[in-house]
């Protein structure tokens, strides 16, 4: 099933990967343009079954399969994994590059899929009172929907079931808004458990054995009048709080990613048009800073008869705060009418760009784990039975300096923008340590290929001198920002408290505030020799005058442990 991202790309989007103007808005002074094509149709994903690797598939954000939907009859596992990897493959080789987010309704297991197990559905699982239980089955589900490619499901439905009517009511796991809360638990099964300070709202994904969770049906849809489906559910607000929205509150504080809107409407407005419920509700009052994705069809059913009046039904869901939406069968239409609407300025640039946002929010999140996870911490004060590491965060000052502090370009590396890297601000993300903070980083300008052949493999811009004076005055933390090891000198090395390599982490480089001040423990191990001096290159852990500073594999802990695996 398609999926269109309703919102914010352009500033986002443009600002990491500029490139021909077909056509531009301008954005956001000095962040950069996008053309409107591209823009566009990054707001869109497709139906599997429509579109096959369709030329759209260079553009759009996301695919999603619908029931039904598979390689072919009975596909196993690895027959899905293909089938997902030809539409990464495509989607990388674009010129934006960024990857798909693929999508199923693993709403009961990956039960899509042949061979995969089948849980009991939410009403049985409802039955259980079982939080662990279900905690469980959301991380044995994501187990197997990672096994077939897959990164996102439409799970799970948390709607409040008052009408037993209702068509989709073994959907539900119950009629009492509490234990739907208790069984809320499958988001951390399926997501992983956000650690203790995990911001308010803001999405959460734990890594490849985990997958992006849905909370759907935003919201009201198991309240409607008669157990209609697709119905309208009349009630006040506040009954409509604390029945059916109470769900969601759990949902937003383990992390969830994503919330689908309703087909349903509330005392008379469809969800899916509705500003007050999606943005000043949703996003403003409940803090939400996932996206928000709409259901198959959605905008189609916002007008009668179903379908028709197409444009302004895609200005008002965007409007409404819609940030992803499925679009089964029309996407060309959809990408001709939203440019038309942004064009025009019926959809403002900032709309776009909240929602694209909250999208690749997702991406960076992964980015950042990867730069958490690939420090290396080689030094940890002068003597190991007293750990300069980790930081005190209640420290008065820290004193940043180093051309790599505050450089994303340099941070990022070659291929990056360009064929041999650039410094500055390339595009948008995170330097390592925000202002107010400080520490110290060194290497060389970005390159590639043989731009970086060195016989010397040293520090560049002075980055020796610099760290000598200041270690001279101050307990000196060395960040180093490099594509490999680099060679250091011994009375540098007993100058300075601490060394952490954290190679070139690209845009995400605030993932190594989370280790150096103790968020996050250092798990990173050498993957090259770290030579004492170059005159001993090349070195090999198989070579028997094997002497490296460190060898192969070697990394600590912020306790000076020495790692092990």
């Amino acid at each position: 099933m398609a999926a269109v991202l309703s919102a914010s790309v352009y500033r986002t989007l443009e600002a990491l990967f500029r490139g021909p103007r077909l056509g531009t808005f301008q954005t956001n002074p000095g962040v950069g343009f996008m053309a409107a094509n591209q823009c566009a149709a990054q707001l869109l994903g497709f139906i599997r079954l429509v579109c096959g690797l369709c030329p759209y598939i260079n553009i759009a954000s996301s695919i999603l399969s619908v029931g039904g939907s598979g390689p072919f009859e009975n596909a196993k596992s690895s027959d899905w994994a293909a089938m997902v990897d030809s539409f990464q493959k495509a989607a990388l080789k674009s010129r934006l590059g960024i990857p798909l987010l693929y999508g199923i309704d693993a709403v009961h297991g990956n039960n899509n899929v042949y061979g995969a197990t089948i849980f009991p559905h939410n009403i049985g699982l409802g039955a259980t009172r079982d939080v662990d239980l279900i905690r469980r089955i959301g991380a044995a589900t994501a187990l197997e929907v990672r096994a077939s490619g897959i990164h996102y499901t439409f799970a799970p439905c948390v709607a409040v079931c008052r009408d037993p009517r209702w068509g989709r009511s073994y959907e539900s796991f119950g009629e009492d808004p509490e234990i739907v809360k208790m069984m809320t638990s499958m988001i951390s099964g399926l997501q992983g458990q956000p650690p203790q300070g995990h911001p308010s709202g803001y999405p959460f994904l734990a890594g490849r054995q985990h997958v992006v969770a849905c909370a759907k049906h935003f919201v009201g849809d198991g309240g409607t009048r008669n157990g209609i489906n697709e119905g309208d559910t009349i009630s006040s607000y506040d009954e409509l709080e604390k029945i059916h929205m109470a769900p969601y509150l759990d949902c937003i504080s383990q992390g969830v990613c994503t919330i689908m809107a309703s087909y349903s409407s509330w005392n008379g407005t469809k969800l899916h048009n509705s500003h007050f419920l999606l943005t000043e509700v949703l996003k403003d009052k409940l803090g939400f800073k996932g996206f928000i994705i709409s259901d198959s069809e959605g905008l189609d059913r916002l007008s009668n008869p179903h379908g028709s009046n197409y444009q302004q039904s895609v200005l008002s869901a965007i409007s409404a705060g819609i940030d992803m939406v499925m679009v089964p069968f029309r996407f060309e239409l959809f990408l001709k009418d939203l440019m038309h609407l942004v064009e025009s300025g019926k959809v403002p640039m900032t709309r776009i760009d909240d929602a694209v946002e909250r999208i690749l929010r997702l991406h960076k999140k992964l980015a950042r784990e990867a730069v958490r996870k690939s420090l290396v911490l080689l030094k940890n004060g002068k003597d190991p039975k007293k750990p300069f590491l980790p930081l005190d965060r209640s420290a008065k000052r820290i004193l940043v300096v180093g051309r790599h502090a505050d450089d994303l370009g340099y941070q990022c590396g070659g291929w990056t923008k360009t064929w041999d890297g650039r410094g500055g601000r390339i595009t948008t993300g995170s330097c390592k340590l925000p202002e107010a903070i400080c520490h110290w980083h060194f290497d060389m300008s970005p390159y590639a290929e043989f731009g970086g052949d060195s016989k010397e493999l040293k520090i560049h811009f002075n980055g020796a001198e610099l760290i000598s004076v200041v270690a001279d005055k101050f307990p000196t933390l060395v960040i180093l920002i490099s594509g490999r090891p680099l060679a250091l000198e011994q009375q540098l090395w007993d100058k300075m408290e601490g060394l952490v390599a954290a190679w070139l982490p690209g845009s995400e480089g605030g993932g190594v505030v989370d280790v150096i001040f103790g968020d996050h423990e250092f798990q990173g191990r050498l993957p090259l020799t770290w030579f004492k001096n170059v005159e001993q290159l090349p070195m090999h852990a198989e070579d028997n005058s094997y002497d490296p500073l460190f060898p192969i594999g070697f990394g600590l802990t912020s306790k000076n442990e020495i790692l092990k695996g």
